[in-house]
């Protein structure tokens, strides 16, 4: 593997991708719901890196009380970029999975959990055998509520991992791109597929 996949690209070195977006041309293969930009009234948004997308979404989906799921790009500079671009590390994007949410049954303490536990957020640019910046640990926030409630469990967490570093990158969400048909519920499609997820296997300490 490169070492320049483990390398966010600047400006100049990211790829210039395209006006035209990847828009779904299907529902959710689960729940049914529809692939687009839409957030219905009184639903929430969170972001994640996980690592590879494909179990990190099916983690989520299986959730009482999330009512959408999706896998996508984000975190990066080239424009509407395709699989093949975020693999060359040279998109600055993240494999992530967008949630949403109904926060009257499905609290984000809950989601960030989560997030925490079931995978190995001290990794940097890579979630085990995966490797390069599209599979870093990500939380990008949709409100500043929520971006404190991420920062505050960060901390929590951290001390419960003592000396292994989290390498976490907890930013305000930026454009949420949508990844190619074949990616969205994949694990859903191909019961047999991979799935990277491995966490630490240390709880998420209970709030005090």
């Amino acid at each position: 593997m490169s070492s320049a996949k483990q390398l966010l690209p600047t400006e100049s070195q990211a790829l210039i991708g395209r006006a035209t977006p990847i828009v779904p041309s299907l529902p959710h293969a689960v729940n049914g719901t529809r692939l687009n930009d839409d957030i219905p009234p009184g639903m929430e948004v969170l972001t994640i890196g996980m690592g590879c997308f494909w179990g990190a979404e099916r983690l989520f989906w299986q959730q009482a009380g999330v009512y959408s799921t999706a896998v996508g790009y984000s975190g990066g500079l080239t424009p509407n970029p395709t699989y093949q671009e975020v693999c060359t590390g040279r998109t600055g994007h993240s494999e992530v999975v967008r949630v949403i949410f109904n926060p009257q049954q499905i609290c984000l303490e809950t989601l960030l959990t989560l997030f925490w536990e079931k995978h190995d957020p001290t990794q940097g640019m890579r979630q085990g055998n995966d490797i390069g910046t599209q599979y870093r640990s990500a939380i990008y926030t949709h409100s500043e509520k929520q971006h404190q409630e991420a920062l505050a469990s960060k901390t929590r967490y951290q001390q419960a991992l003592a000396d292994a570093l989290i390498t976490t990158e907890i930013e305000p969400a930026a454009t949420f791109y949508f990844a190619e048909d074949y990616h969205q519920q994949y694990l859903a499609k191909n019961p047999g597929g991979y799935c990277g997820l491995g966490g630490t296997g240390i709880c998420m300490p209970p709030q005090k």
